[in-house]
This record gives C-alpha cells, sequence and structure tokens, in this order.
C-alpha cells in the first residue's frame, strides 16, 4: 500500500467517522477532508475544486429549482387534491399516496416530494381519525423508492451516470435506470401498502404527536393588569425580563375586549389590559403573583385563537436553519412576534423551558403567531408546515406552461438534442422569466450542503481512484469471494452499499461505491454496468434508520417513530430490494 492511499484511506474513515458522530454538519466535513487533503498533496492544485464544475453537482442544483417550479405552479397540489381522499379505506389510501409519492419523485426532488404530500396525509388522517403513523412511513419509503426510475429521480444516479461517462465513455440516459427502477418501486409499493404498514408498532398506531401538540390547556393563560399592578406604565418587552425569571412567555395584549395586533411588544400596559402569557402552570402562577396580576384562567385561552392569531404545527427537516439553535437563541419573540408553544420529539412532548430547548431534525414545532406573517416565518425557520395552507398562493395559471417546459427539456435531453445541464438549465430560465420561481428564491431552492457535500468529495473520490485505492479495494473483495458465482459478488456489494447508505449521505455512498463497482467488473473481466446499476440501486434504499434519508428524519415526529421502528419496516423492503433488483439487473444489463 502506497503512502497517497494509506492517507486517502485514513482521510475517509475519518469522514465516515465524522458522519456517523453526527454533530457536524455533513458539508463541513467534506469541505474540511478537501482541504486536509490538498494539504497532504494528494489532490492537485487544478483539481480541488473540480468538483463544483462537475455535471453532476450542476444537475443536482438545477433539479432542486425546478422541483421548486413545480411546487409553486400548483400543478403538483392539483394532483394531490384529486387523487388523496379521506373516506378511502388504509390499503386504498396508502396505495394511491405512495403511487402518487413515487411517481412524483421520478420527475422531482424526492424531499420535495414529500414535502408537498406530507400535509395530505396528516390532513386525511385527522378525518379518517387515524394516527399518521400508519401511512406517513410508507408514503416516506415510496419517495425514496421512486428515485430510482430516472437519471434525475435521486442524487446517486446522477453520481453513477456521471462517473460512466468518465470510467467509460457515455453516461446513462435519463430512462437507463427505468427497465430495474421501475420494477423495484413497484413491488417495494405494494409491499408499503399491502404488509409494511402492519409492521409498525401498535402503540405507534394510537399516536398523534402533532394533534397532542395542540392541547394547549395549562400552558396559556391570561392575566388581568390590577390597579396595584407593576406592570402599568410599563412596555410589554419591558416585562418580559420579569417573566423570564419564571419562565414565561408574554405574547398578547387585549385592550377592551379586542387584541392589539400592530407592535404589540412596544404596546404601553394600561389597567384593565389582559396579557397573554405561555409557560408552565408553576411558573404562570409565580409571574401573576409577582407581576401583580389577576388570574384570568388558562382553560380557554380566549384571544389565542383569534382572528389575528394562528396556530400552526412545523416539522424540521435536516439542514434547517433553527435545527441546532433555541428560540431564545434567535429571538424568534422579539424578531417575528412569533411564540414556540411545544416541541414534539418521537413522540415525547416538552413545554417545560421549551424556548432554551436545542431543536433538532425531525422535531414538531407548534407556532403561534400574526396568521399573516406565519408562512415568512415557516421560510425563515427552513421548516415544512403539516399542515395545508389555504393562504399559500398557487400559480395554477402557469402549472402547464411549467410541466410542459419540463418535459420538453426531458424529451429533448433523451433523445440528444440537448446536453442534459443545458436543458435543464433552459427551464430555469423560463420558470425565472415567467416569474414561476422568483429571482429572490432562485438560490433559496438550492440544497447548499449537498452540492458543497458532492462538489468536495469528487475530487476525494477521482484521488482515491487514481491512487489506485478503489482498485485495491476491488482486488480484496475479488479475492475474498473467490469461487462464488459473479451474482454473488454482486449481491455482496449491495449489501455493502445499501448498509453505508443506511448511516451515511447516499450521495457520498455512490462516490465510493461506484469506482470499486467498477474496479471490481475489470478484475472479474465482466461488463461494469450491472455493477454500477447495483450501487445506484443500493445507494437509494436507506430503510432501516431515521438519519439514512431525508425523507426518514421528517416523518419521524409527526409519525412519532422510534429510532428502532424502521428496521421493522425496513429490513424486509432492503431484502425485497435485493431479492428482485439483481435479478432484474442481471436481465436488462447481462454481464
Amino acid at each position: 500500500m502506497t503512502p497517497d492511499q494509506l492517507f486517502l484511506f485514513g482521510l475517509l474513515l475519518g469522514i465516515f467517522a465524522l458522519l456517523l458522530w453526527g454533530r457536524v454538519r455533513y458539508d463541513v466535513v467534506a469541505f474540511g477532508a478537501l482541504v486536509v487533503a490538498y494539504i497532504g498533496g494528494a489532490i492537485p492544485k487544478t483539481a480541488v475544486f473540480a468538483g463544483f464544475g462537475h455535471p453532476a453537482t450542476l444537475i443536482i442544483a438545477l433539479v432542486l429549482i425546478i422541483s421548486q417550479g413545480l411546487s409553486r405552479s400548483g400543478a403538483i397540489e392539483v394532483v394531490a387534491r384529486h387523487l388523496v381522499s379521506a373516506s378511502r379505506g388504509l390499503h386504498l389510501h396508502i396505495a394511491v399516496l405512495s403511487t402518487i409519492g413515487a411517481a412524483l419523485s421520478a420527475i422531482m426532488n424526492n424531499v420535495a416530494a414529500l414535502a408537498l404530500l406530507m400535509p395530505v396525509d396528516m390532513q386525511a388522517a385527522r378525518k379518517a381519525k387515524r394516527s399518521p403513523a400508519l401511512s406517513l412511513m410508507a408514503l416516506s419509503f415510496a419517495t425514496i423508492l421512486g428515485g430510482m426510475v430516472t437519471l434525475i429521480g435521486t442524487p446517486p444516479n446522477v453520481v453513477i451516470a456521471t462517473f460512466r461517462e468518465q470510467a467509460l465513455g457515455a453516461p446513462y440516459g435519463m430512462f437507463d435506470f427505468a427497465p430495474v427502477g421501475l420494477i423495484v418501486a413497484m413491488v417495494g409499493v405494494t409491499y408499503v401498502t399491502l404488509i409494511g404498514w402492519r409492521l409498525i408498532p401498535v402503540e405507534r398506531s394510537r399516536l398523534d404527536s402533532a394533534e397532542e401538540l395542540m392541547d394547549l390547556q395549562g400552558y396559556i393563560a391570561e392575566g388581568t393588569v390590577t390597579d396595584r399592578s407593576k406592570a402599568i406604565g410599563m412596555k410589554l418587552h419591558e416585562l418580559q425580563p420579569l417573566a423570564d425569571e419564571d419562565d414565561v412567555n408574554l405574547f398578547g395584549l387585549i385592550r377592551g375586549g379586542k387584541r392589539l395586533e400592530d407592535w404589540v411588544r412596544y404596546q404601553v400596559i394600561r389597567e384593565g389590559d389582559v396579557i397573554v402569557m405561555e409557560g408552565r402552570p408553576q411558573g404562570i402562577e409565580q409571574f401573576l403573583s409577582s407581576a401583580g396580576l389577576e388570574y384570568a384562567g388558562s382553560d380557554k385561552h380566549s384571544g389565542v385563537a383569534s382572528e389575528s392569531l394562528e396556530l400552526l404545527e412545523v416539522v424540521v427537516p435536516e439542514g434547517a436553519w433553527i435545527a441546532g439553535r433555541t428560540a431564545l437563541g434567535v429571538r424568534l419573540l422579539s424578531r417575528k412576534e412569533v411564540t414556540l408553544l411545544g416541541v414534539s420529539r418521537s413522540g415525547r412532548r416538552f413545554r417545560d423551558r421549551v424556548r432554551k430547548l436545542r431543536i433538532a431534525p425531525g422535531d414538531i414545532l407548534l407556532l403561534l403567531g400574526p396568521s399573516h406573517g406565519l408562512p415568512d416565518v415557516v421560510e425563515w425557520l427552513e421548516c415544512l408546515p403539516l399542515a395545508e395552507r389555504g393562504i399559500r398562493v398557487f400559480q395554477r395559471s402557469k402549472a402547464w406552461v411549467a410541466v410542459l417546459a419540463f418535459a420538453g427539456a426531458v424529451l429533448a435531453a433523451s433523445v440528444g438534442l440537448l446536453y442534459l445541464p443545458v436543458a435543464l438549465g433552459a427551464v430555469v430560465v423560463v420558470y425565472l422569466l415567467l416569474h414561476i420561481v422568483p429571482l429572490s428564491r432562485l438560490y433559496d431552492s438550492v440544497e447548499w450542503p449537498v452540492i458543497v457535500l458532492l462538489g468536495c468529495l469528487i475530487p476525494i473520490g477521482t484521488a482515491l481512484e487514481e491512487s489506485g485505492g478503489t482498485a485495491l479495494i476491488a482486488r480484496g473483495i475479488v479475492g475474498w469471494s473467490q469461487g462464488l458465482p459473479v451474482a454473488a459478488v454482486l449481491a455482496i456489494l449491495m449489501i455493502v452499499t445499501m448498509t453505508l447508505s443506511d448511516v451515511l449521505n447516499n450521495v457520498a455512498t455512490a462516490l465510493i461505491a461506484a469506482p470499486i463497482g467498477v474496479d471490481i467488473a475489470h478484475h472479474l473481466g465482466v461488463s461494469p454496468d450491472p455493477f454500477l446499476m447495483a450501487v445506484a440501486v443500493a445507494a437509494s434504499c436507506a430503510f432501516l434508520t431515521p438519519i439514512g434519508h431525508k425523507n426518514n428524519t421528517i416523518v419521524m415526529g409527526p409519525g412519532g417513530y422510534k429510532f428502532g421502528d424502521y428496521w421493522r419496516m425496513g429490513l424486509p423492503l432492503e431484502a425485497l430490494v435485493i431479492a428482485v433488483g439483481l435479478p432484474m439487473i442481471l436481465l436488462f444489463w447481462p454481464l
């Protein structure tokens, strides 16, 4: 083993260890590794940032923008509303929603597909009076499965296609993944519809984390300002430090039976005013006493649900701005006039000292704020609403234009008229010119941590390949599996790749596994295509943990799932993917 190989293997082990640790975000890990690789002499100056100009990086960024455009056009919303009904039985509901989710994921980012369909599923569950836990995991898995069908359906497919161009001289086309991916997706959706949801623990099927979080009794109170109150003459924000001593939030002021709406925290408090507050029952009692207020009761919390304020549940996706921060730290109340009333984490509710609780991906947040400003706050926090919002503005008049522009680009790229990144770039230009995607939202549409991860790991993967590191791993696998049929070696590669994808980012998994697969094929003297397809399928399958794929993290809070719930439905699904995918790969991509 050469010094360069030892250095790069050590660097990769460090990357894997930090990603598994999870305390440092994956894009920061990747960028740090790139800097170390350059300083260590493993990557030349001319190649250190080549990953950011790589076609795979550009394609993924453009697909994310197009996904935003399809969502904003209302095209997806129209489909979901007409095809999903709460009156259907659970089997049929899961079948319809999972099919829609898989189909959408084939043409757009699967996180965006889940974000569009999850509120529809939550609403249907509430109308049917059943727990969303029975259907949310199935929906998450279906959106992951659907990404296997097309080139742009999931980032690993883009990585594999562009790697094939470098290794073999030609990339995969838009629908080269479809023969295998479509069959695997269909079998997977059938499984989650008929069997998978039954494997959810019984206690989860009785839980609705979001609904329980909405139970505000005992946490919202109103205090009347008496003539002896020290609050008289103070502004609401000046009274907040006294309330902080008892961990109480002050977020409303009622005067003459009407809620004050404009700059309420800067209004001077008068005798007879009613102050609306949130906190622990004991803390509220202590604050009422210290501020000289009369307790007005907490069971009705009149004024809280007034026309000017709205309660909204949102889920925190991985990479959200609020993740890792506290409501107090971001000054949510003082900056945005929005109160964090509660947090639900894997079915456990938090209300005590909730402003100081560090928010984690998968949490459900219960927000209270002005109805006209909540959508902007949700975008600012980078969260996803769990309820369909009637105030959301769709550009339905441009829906068909958005769909046709995208379909035209896919067709032009598929028949070779346009280079795929150029075709997708043309769609983005059309969306910008027609204001389907506002210019102000253009860069917000891109998931920059994934772009940085890809841009940083591509040079490291190339260096490992050029140093002979991937060939060394391939020789080890071939030597270990000597005497086994080639199909068995292919199965081993799928299992290893799938296992890595369950705990690591699927883009990182594909970048490392693709060159290993090609080197194994060369050592065995067979076609590399089945090995690349095996990596593409396996890297997309992350069903055992909530951290393997962002969609699994997103549904964890709303479904009230525990970490160990995923393997119950996911392990049989991964075994099914191998059992179905392997013969399909060998059929359509023979050795």
